[in-house]
């Protein structure tokens, strides 16, 4: 399945294909403040469609996770790192994409301090 999403002010959007069949609720010190709802994709099947220039670019603790951000609106509607494996992925905000209920799939804990 294709979503789209973006930030609040339109100026960050993306495409991102795949099925959410869960999301991670992550409580590290960054996640547990902002409440994002985390689904993972492949790198190459996200893309951005606007707004390379309107985002910044926040990283913190091992430096790995690229938070990306909306210079004017402030949502972080993704991020981009690697898994365990070392695959690139993109950390997806479930509550940012179009015309999807975040409710509606199951939400796992994350125990993100513990890294």
């Amino acid at each position: 399945m294709q979503y789209r999403g973006g930030c609040q002010c339109g100026k960050v959007a993306y495409e991102v294909e795949g099925e959410i069949n869960e999301a991670y609720s992550c409580n590290c010190s960054r996640c547990a403040r902002l409440g994002s709802l985390l689904w993972f994709a492949p790198r190459d099947k996200f893309k951005l469609l606007r707004g390379e220039a309107d985002l910044a670019t926040y990283t913190f603790n091992k430096q790995v996770i690229e938070h990306q951000f909306c210079r004017n609106c402030g949502i972080q509607s993704f991020a981009l790192g690697q898994d365990p494996r070392g695959n690139k992925m993109a950390a997806i905000n479930i509550r940012c994409l179009e015309d999807f209920a975040a409710e509606s799939v199951p939400v796992k804990q994350v125990n993100g301090k513990a890294f």
